[in-house]
């Protein structure tokens, strides 16, 4: 382990940013660096390795406003493994309930002597304006339909891990692309990394404005099918909708949900990838999700990497 820890203490010397607000903001060379750093963990992981006391002493508050599990308990997780204490805030039972800010309800807490905010509100730009008035660091962990940088991270060290690259692949992005910030996090993520993105679904939910970020826009699942290397299928969020982008739930079963039929049509090695919590028999068929070609529960795991990289480099020159 002692040359991981080198490798990992490398990388943090090598880390100039305070925050981790949205990955469009970040280089390529960035995302390598921490996807690097994530896959040193994950290694770790399948050697048995859990505890990794790096950030001994440092305090990291989990504040979230919108109600979270796999994202919360990753982080919580991560900051733990990395030996560092941590904070769950409960928005329902603060003073913000009494009519204080979100400012300065994060203030206070900083005042506290807490070293990392990780972020999670319905609000584009939320974690964005804490950054401006904190003096920790602030990691997005989802503002409203804008950004999840550590799910596109976890969801890219995936397809690396999987494919054995970025660069060259073709990767579908299927179902609620208005309101998803997964598609947004891995857009950016995926597109300076050399990937080919198409992004698919109803035309209420996908916009030919998506190609001005310089991605493929298809209506039709079964036509991008043969060609992709990876399915990305997106929850849809039918709590952020005003209304219904779609006349029912079996239609959009019949023209997007990836079944074992669909499965028949795609790329031999094709890769599939749903960022949870899934509806199972809406996005994605159970024996889909739970056969070969799946890759979801493995998401999961390398979501804890991730964040624990990311805190890591966050926080690392000053641990």
């Amino acid at each position: 382990m002692d040359e991981n820890l080198a490798r990992l203490r490398e990388l943090a010397s090598q880390w100039r940013r305070k925050h981790l607000l949205g990955l469009e903001e970040l280089s390529a060379e960035e995302i390598v660096r921490l996807l690097d750093a994530a896959e040193i963990f994950r290694r770790a992981f399948d050697a048995g390795e859990r505890k990794f006391p790096l950030l001994a002493g440092r305090t990291c508050v989990n504040l979230f406003f919108e109600n979270s599990t796999r994202t919360r308990t990753s982080f919580a997780l991560a900051a733990r493994r990395l030996g560092a204490d941590v904070v769950d805030f409960s928005a329902s039972t603060s003073s913000l309930s009494k009519g204080e800010t979100v400012i300065d309800t994060a203030k206070n807490l900083e005042a506290m002597g807490v070293d990392a905010m990780v972020v999670r509100h319905q609000t584009p730009g939320t974690p964005h304006l804490l950054a401006q008035n904190l003096r920790c660091s602030v990691l997005n962990a989802g503002d409203g339909a804008h950004e999840h940088p550590t799910q596109g991270l976890l969801d890219i060290l995936t397809i690396r891990r999987r494919l054995g690259r970025i660069e060259g692949l073709t990767v579908a992005l299927v179902g609620d692309i208005a309101h998803s910030r997964t598609a947004r996090s891995n857009i950016w993520g995926l597109k300076k990394l050399g990937a080919h993105v198409i992004v698919c679904g109803p035309s209420t939910l996908v916009s030919p404005l998506w190609s001005q970020l310089g991605v493929e826009f298809s209506y039709s699942l079964d036509a991008v099918l043969p060609r992709v290397d990876v399915l990305n299928l997106l929850r849809i969020q039918f709590e952020r909708q005003t209304s219904r982008p779609f006349p029912s739930v079996a239609e959009y079963v019949s023209l997007y949900a990836m079944d074992a039929d669909r499965l028949k049509r795609t790329k031999e090695g094709i890769l599939v990838l749903a960022p949870g919590p899934i509806n199972r028999g809406v996005e994605v068929t159970a024996d889909v999700a739970d056969g070969s070609h799946s890759a979801i529960l493995d998401q999961v795991t390398n979501g804890v990497a991730v964040r624990m990289a990311a805190l890591w480099l966050l926080m690392g020159n000053a641990a």
